[in-house]
């Protein structure tokens, strides 16, 4: 099917009728000319030798011509098709401490910021590996399910907070298990965790899953962040160093033992965080000497270039309209041309050359631009960048898929989602439709709008059939949808529920008649026998009672609740 790339440009198509209206004021200028010049007669003998029909057709050879350098512009393509790519790789799931122990500053700036540093960086080194991540406190949630774009990863990565897990604690176990079913179960290798964490409260349920996920081939490697000594929290809402219930400062310390532990059974490494590149090198080292599976993937789609066609025959027009003579008769070898023309032919011929590879370098330029303020963080410099860059080519998809994640890292979801849907309406493949459908699904899940994010996601598999990641996330969203609309239906019968009559009424009686209707005491009917039998009986029920308050609160005065 063939297409434009650049569709902006077939604007210039608009200078046609300009064009034309210049044409004929030209001949009416000539008109007026001759009569000022003296007798009309005497003129046009003097000009007898001039050809209004040449100059008509070299008018329309530059017009062509035009035409023509403006369809090259605008590069006429059609697909060829998909290319197949093999790739090695692994399933890398990175399960990230979020609990306000990991604000601690130990580690400058604190403890979370470069574990998410070191994390950015070991995610650009997983070239054909696809990731995942958990974040986990009191309780672990999926961050993002196993995908091959690293973009996603590091915007996602970039976005964890302790804000992000309600529950405080460091409930490790919860994030292993969590790590653990986003693998694909039916296969034993080519799997891996990084656990990253200061151990904080460890569970000593972690050890468990940890040999069960290595007997699955499961390799856990654990990254410890903090020092022993320990240091303060500073509480992100007090600007103050954290206290306990009992008014102490609080001191978090790395549990080193544990995480070592963790480590061993589940078959990998424990490395110390002190240099972030340091660790990097290490941790890629050991991913890259596991087994490898090859996959193949589709890649983007090739193209068939028009643009030479068009701008061989505008230049072949322009040579053409230069070599003819508005002369009737040539009576030499010497030939008559308006240099004016000539120059002109020149300078579109200079034109059509040059502007094509200017337009797309421009267009690249600015993306590169854009994404490296992406990833120093400069959100808005980003913005800009890709805004640009699509204002200058609108029917660059990649510019508007950019885009769009840049303004959902800025918190602008309602523009990101205008931008997945420009990058959609350009976008020239599956591959890149999908991406934008996946994208867009995300962001519109996050912000609560499930009918339109299931529908994104359904969009995304009919493109890409085998996306285990859309078809995950779709899942999710139809059960947060269908939850959702259960508490609706709870809360219209509560609201349909008819109040209380009977109470009312009874609130509402007199005082006479309310005694009037209380029951006579009846004389017991018991003996003194069955008395004490019942009392013995409510004793002994006391104290069980007594005795299981005891063994609750002897279990937990060993632990006690942290918000931390």
């Amino acid at each position: 099917m063939l297409a434009f790339q650049h569709t902006d440009y077939l604007i210039a198509l608009a200078a046609i009728p300009l064009l034309l209206l210049l044409y004929f004021f030209v001949l009416n200028w000539k008109k007026k000319t001759i009569k000022k010049i003296g007798d009309a007669n005497l003129v046009t003998e003097m000009i007898k030798n001039h050809s209004p029909q040449k100059f008509a057709l070299k008018f329309v050879l530059i017009l062509i011509a035009f035409a023509a350098g403006v369809f090259a512009l605008a590069n006429l393509r059609s697909p060829k098709g998909m290319e197949q790519v093999n790739r090695n790789g692994i399933d890398v799931m990175i399960a990230l401490d979020v609990s306000k122990s990991m604000l601690a500053q130990d580690v400058k700036p604190n403890r979370l910021e470069r574990a998410k540093q070191a994390l950015g960086k070991l995610i650009d080194k997983l070239n054909n590996d696809r990731v995942g991540i958990v974040v986990f406190a009191g309780r672990a949630y999926l961050q993002m399910p196993l995908t091959g774009d690293h973009g996603a990863a590091k915007m996602y990565l970039g976005s964890a907070s302790t804000e992000i897990v309600p529950t405080q604690g460091t409930v490790i176990s919860d994030a292993l298990k969590m790590c653990y079913a986003s693998f694909n179960t039916k296969e034993k290798k080519y799997k891996a965790v990084i656990l990253i964490s200061d151990g904080e409260d460890h569970d000593e349920g972690a050890l468990k899953i940890a040999q069960q996920m290595t007997e699955d081939g499961i390799v856990i490697n654990t990254v410890g962040i903090g020092s022993p000594q320990g240091s303060t929290i500073i509480d992100e809402l007090t600007n103050q160093e954290k206290k306990d219930v009992n008014g102490n400062t609080v001191i978090t310390r790395l549990n080193e033992e544990e995480l070592k532990l963790i480590a061993e059974k589940g078959n990998g490494s424990y490395q110390l965080f002190t240099n972030a590149d340091e660790l990097v090198t290490k941790l890629d080292a050991q991913l890259a000497s596991m087994d490898q599976r090859t996959v193949t993937e589709n890649s983007l789609v090739n193209y068939k270039y028009f643009f030479p066609y068009f701008l061989m025959l505008a230049l072949f027009l322009m040579i053409a309209e230069f070599f003819i003579s508005e002369r009737k008769k040539i009576s030499n070898l010497k030939m008559t041309v308006t240099s004016k023309t000539t120059f002109a032919s020149f300078l579109f011929i200079a034109s059509c050359l040059f502007p094509v590879g200017t337009k797309a370098q421009n267009d690249k330029a600015l993306i590169k631009k854009g994404n490296e303020a992406y990833e120093k963080k400069e959100y808005d410099n980003a913005i800009k960048n890709y805004q640009q860059a699509a204002q200058k080519n609108p029917a660059n998809s990649t510019a508007q898929y950019n885009l769009g994640n840049a303004l959902y890292k800025n918190n602008k979801a309602d523009e990101a989602v205008q931008a997945y849907d420009g990058a959609l309406s350009n976008a020239a493949s599956n591959a890149d439709k999908a991406k934008a459908f996946y994208n867009k699904g995300v962001v519109l899940q996050n912000n609560k709008k499930l009918p339109e994010c299931i529908e994104a996601y359904k969009n995304a598999l009919k493109l890409t059939p085998q996306d285990e990641d859309a078809r995950q996330n779709l899942q999710k969203a139809l059960q947060q949808q269908k939850e959702q609309q259960k508490k609706e239906e709870k809360d219209k019968k509560e609201e349909k529920k008819p109040k209380d009559d009977k109470k009312q009424k009874e609130k509402d009686k007199p005082k006479d008649e309310e005694k009037q209707e209380q029951p006579k005491p009846q004389p017991s009917k018991l003996t003194k026998q069955d008395a004490e039998e019942k009392l013995k009986a409510l004793l002994q029920q006391e104290k069980n009672l007594q005795d299981k308050l005891r063994k609750v609160n002897t279990a937990t005065s060993a632990k006690p609740e942290k918000d931390w």
